[in-house]
Formats: C-alpha cells, sequence, structure tokens
C-alpha cells in the first residue's frame, strides 16, 4: 500500500507575488512568495514553493511584475470637499476658508453632497491603494454609510465647533449626534466612530473638556487639527500666553489616544509635550506645501520616538488623495527640511504610509503590516513599467518612482474591491456623473 500524500488544506485565496513587503519586519522584501488568506484574514507569508504544496485556494492570483504591500492608512482628509477640488487654488489658508470654503460649505453643504463626494473620494482612494482612511466632515453619517457599502475601513472623526455648522447648532449638539452615530457603528468590523474637535480656535475650553472626559472613559480616539500655521500659534500665546499643545495638555486632550493633524509650527516645548504624552501626528505635507502652512518637521518627530504618519487633507487642497505621492513628498521635504539626506528613508515612509497610520488610528493589531492574524488588507503596486526600471530596490521604486496609478488590485478584509485598475464595489461612470451635477450646480451659481 503506497502512503497517503498528505491533503491540501483549503483556503480562501492564494497571492503570489514578485516581491512581498511586510513592513513588519522592517526592511524585510521577500522575493517570489505568496500571501496565504482565509476568512479574511492573512494566514501565512511563505515561499511559493511551499505554499502551492500546503495549500488548495479557492483562487489563485499571480502577480508576476508586483509588490504586494499592506495597504495604505490615510490618516487625515475631508472626503466629500473632493467635490470642491480645483475651486479655490492658490491662496493662502485663512483667506482660502474664510472668503471661499466655508461660504460654499453653508450654500451646498447636505447630506446628497457629502456622500456625493465621499464615493468620489473613496473611489479615488481605492485606486490608489488606501484601504483605510481617517474622515473628518459634515454629515459623517453620510461618510459612514457610502464607505460601509464600498467595503473600505474608515475612521469617522465627527466634527465638533462651537458655532452653528451644516451640520448642528453648536458644540454640544455635535457631541451628542457624534455619539449616537458612534452607538449606531458600534459593533462594525470596519467603521469606527471617533471625535473631532475641529482647532483650538473653533471650540472652546467647555466643549474639549467635555470631550476629554468622553473619550478617557470610553477609550475612544481624538483628532485634530493642530498648529497647521505659525498665525494660529501665535494668535494663541496673544490670547492666552499659552500654545495650543499646552493648552490640550492642561485640559487632558493630549494622550496616547489623541492625533494631532499638521504640526507645522513646532517647538522644542511642543515636541516634549508630544513624547510625554504619547500623541500621534498626522503629517499632510503636499496640502502644507500647497496651502504655504508651513512644514512638520517630521524627521525629528520621528527621531524624538513620536509616531509620525500620513494624511492627504482633503481634495480641496492637495488635490489628490494618492498617499504613495504623499509619502514621496513626505520624504523629499524632510531632507529639505532636516538638511540631512538620510532623513526619512524610503523604508520609513512606507512605515509611515502603513503600520504608523495604524497605530496613529488605533488599529495596528488589526491592519498596518503583512502579519499572520491581522486583516487581509492589501494592495497590489505594478512595478513593471518603463519608469520603474531598472530596479534595484522595490521599496525605493515604491516611494521614489512608483505612485497611485501603478496601483493594480486591493483588497480589505480579504476582499477584492479593484482588480487589475477595474472597481469591484463602486461604479465608476455613476461617481463621475454624480460630481459633474455638483460641478455644474455649484459653477451655476457662481456664474
Amino acid at each position: 500500500m503506497q502512503p497517503s500524500r498528505p491533503q491540501h488544506q483549503q483556503i480562501d485565496t492564494l497571492i503570489y507575488a514578485r516581491w512581498i513587503i511586510p513592513v513588519i519586519p522592517a526592511g524585510r522584501v521577500y522575493e517570489d512568495c505568496a500571501l496565504a488568506v482565509d476568512g479574511g484574514r492573512i494566514a501565512a507569508l511563505l515561499p511559493a514553493a511551499e505554499a502551492s504544496s500546503r495549500y488548495s485556494a479557492a483562487e489563485e492570483v499571480h502577480l508576476g511584475q508586483h509588490a504586494l504591500i499592506p495597504g495604505l492608512v490615510n490618516t487625515h482628509t475631508h472626503a466629500a470637499m473632493s467635490l470642491l477640488r480645483g475651486f479655490a487654488d492658490d491662496r493662502p489658508l485663512m483667506e482660502w476658508l474664510q472668503q471661499h470654503i466655508w461660504p460654499t460649505e453653508q450654500k451646498w453643504v447636505e447630506p446628497g453632497f457629502v456622500a456625493d463626494g465621499s464615493r468620489l473620494a473613496i473611489a479615488e482612494m481605492l485606486r490608489s491603494g488606501t484601504t483605510t482612511f481617517s474622515d473628518q466632515y459634515f454629515f459623517p453619517e453620510s461618510t459612514a454609510e457610502v464607505a460601509r457599502e464600498a467595503g473600505i475601513r474608515a475612521q469617522i472623526a465627527f466634527p465638533v465647533i462651537d458655532f452653528p455648522t451644516p451640520w448642528s447648532r453648536d458644540g454640544e449638539d455635535a457631541v451628542q449626534k457624534g455619539l449616537a452615530l458612534r452607538d449606531d457603528y458600534r459593533s462594525h468590523e470596519r467603521i469606527d466612530v471617533v471625535f473631532a474637535p475641529h482647532a483650538p480656535y473653533t471650540v472652546g475650553d467647555a466643549t474639549l473638556e467635555k470631550i476629554a472626559v468622553y473619550a478617557a472613559e470610553a477609550q475612544v480616539p481624538v483628532q485634530m487639527h493642530l498648529h497647521e500655521t505659525t498665525g494660529e500659534v501665535e494668535r494663541a500665546l496673544a490670547e492666552s500666553g499659552e500654545r495650543p499643545t499646552e493648552r490640550l495638555a492642561r485640559l487632558g486632550l493630549l494622550t496616547p489616544q489623541t492625533l494631532c493633524v499638521h504640526m507645522t509650527a513646532t517647538s522644542d516645548r511642543d515636541i516634549e509635550l508630544l513624547q510625554e504624552s504619547g500623541a500621534h501626528v498626522a503629517h499632510c505635507p503636499r496640502s502644507n506645501l500647497k496651502l504655504a502652512s508651513g512644514f512638520c518637521p517630521a524627521a525629528q518627530l520621528l527621531d524624538s520616538g513620536i509616531n509620525v504618519a500620513l494624511g492627504t487633507d482633503g481634495a480641496a487642497s492637495n488635490n489628490s488623495l494618492d498617499l504613495l505621492a504623499e509619502a514621496n513628498t513626505a520624504a523629499l521635504l524632510a531632507k529639505a527640511v532636516s538638511g540631512r539626506a538620510e532623513a526619512l528613508p524610503a523604508q520609513q515612509a512606507l512605515a509611515m504610509a502603513t503600520i504608523n497610520g495604524a497605530r496613529a488610528l488605533g488599529i495596528d493589531h488589526v491592519i498596518g503590516s503583512l502579519e499572520p492574524g491581522k486583516s487581509a488588507d492589501l494592495a497590489a503596486v505594478d512595478l513593471g513599467g518603463l519608469e520603474q526600471q531598472p530596479l534595484h530596490d522595490p521599496v525605493s521604486q515604491l516611494v521614489y518612482t512608483g505612485n497611485g496609478h501603478n496601483v493594480s488590485d486591493v483588497w480589505v478584509s480579504g476582499r477584492p474591491l479593484m482588480r487589475r485598475r477595474e472597481l469591484l464595489s463602486l461604479n465608476e461612470t455613476d461617481v463621475i456623473l454624480r460630481t459633474r451635477y455638483w460641478r455644474d450646480r455649484i459653477a451655476g451659481e457662481i456664474r
């Protein structure tokens, strides 16, 4: 009697790739390997020959000239503002906000606007490899619903502002609406709802103290625009004698659950407070550059042990939601700001776009690296094009020559959301038609 052959383990998907870049362990690149995915999670990362002998998959994907990486994590954006892309370019931040963006939002922003703008943003993010995003905008219930339908992972950061907005009467109204939305998604596997006091200059101490209590009791993350410009810091010092970071620390809002967005005007004292508190930073270099808001000292922050992740900000001020482009800009800008060519190397830039982002959102146990047991949130980037040749280092090519147009396939929780550049959970034609509808309405009003 001949010995029986060992049976193959049945799994959902085997993805063979020329390179697999797990991010953890740092600096590793696996060649000619495969990722086994089952039940929405990563089962194993192993050599291709071993994978074919161990597993029998319902679906096999062969990526002969691709790098397979963790899905990118966009830690700060305003998705619905995609409908205002190119609307009021080339203006400084406060003029842009006060004279153009805020008046337009007051007139046009409603649930349908937010849903259609979010749909456009999510389509763009998926097509450029982003599988998780944190969003801060009005009518967050609309963004949450579109994210749920599209299959992307989302942190919905509901905006809290002490004056009337299209969504809320004041800070208290925003907090209560946001808490109700959080209850609606409490058990959802892909969508979380968190606090987002807008900025130090739009939210008073009483509201911030209330948020600090809620966040501490329920262990809920908090996201806030902070030190976006030198002018913001100077005004705070003139009015109260406190830097915005000092004010948040005094109010109990600078904690390991806090994500500080921008941090362009940063002193040694600010860095000390970030170190002591364990707070995170969302670096949005392209938006900061376009609005001339200043330079976040990302390399210095990272060297100080502070977790720095990447965000695109909204498409109205970027004007792209391409996180690979953001990683490229972050790496180049860090070298210019620090005066050191070795500052923020490619591996670190990729980490900022993946595991650092997951840490900043408090979900690094779920996503951010290709480790067994984590959710299979993945992006495949085609490195076979002329522009990527010759290929000496795939991570270098991803950061310094790659962009979102090279992303071919995307998965979230093992579910394919884009295959060979075709979106599977969103109708691209419908997204474009809805976008043109809003362009024509807004343009007609302007004329």
